[in-house]
């Protein structure tokens, strides 16, 4: 009966030997259009607090959801480490909301990616930036 319990642990311990990690990052930005003309200039700046949600498929079906947040340069960032096996297949990153006081409305083609995430482990996917507009434009913009 020792012996036996010895030869599992030991194949138990090897199979965990064999489990390689796989760590993947998905980071983009959140920036106000302050003027509104779909172009980033020196009078636009990037949000911080807005939310961000993340949905990725992993290659072995599950659904995983990430919730992130800007910092003070109006990037996020969502990174995981897992199984390769379970590695993501595909991601939709989409804003949810933008905290500004005056710049809430999302911007045409703002409204999500989607991609394939064929990146190897400890290297990570650069989302389009995020656009949102203010309700109204300042005059000096006009």
């Amino acid at each position: 009966m020792e012996k036996q319990k010895t030869v599992m642990g030991l194949i138990l311990l090897l199979s965990v030997w064999g489990v390689s990690a796989w760590t993947g990052e998905i980071h983009g930005r959140v920036v106000c259009d302050v003027c509104g003309d779909s172009s980033l200039g020196p009078e636009d700046h990037v949000i911080e607090g807005a939310e961000v949600a993340v949905l990725c498929i992993t290659k072995s079906g599950e659904v995983l959801n990430y919730q992130a947040f800007t910092d003070a340069k109006g990037i996020y960032t969502v990174a995981e480490t897992m199984p390769e096996s379970d590695r993501w297949d595909a991601c939709l990153a989409r804003p949810i909301s933008s905290f500004h006081e005056q710049c809430t409305q999302l911007g045409e083609g703002s409204l999500g990616v989607k991609f394939s995430y064929n990146h190897p482990s400890g290297y990570s996917h650069n989302v389009r930036t995020f656009v949102y507009r203010p309700t109204s434009v300042p005059t000096y913009c006009i």
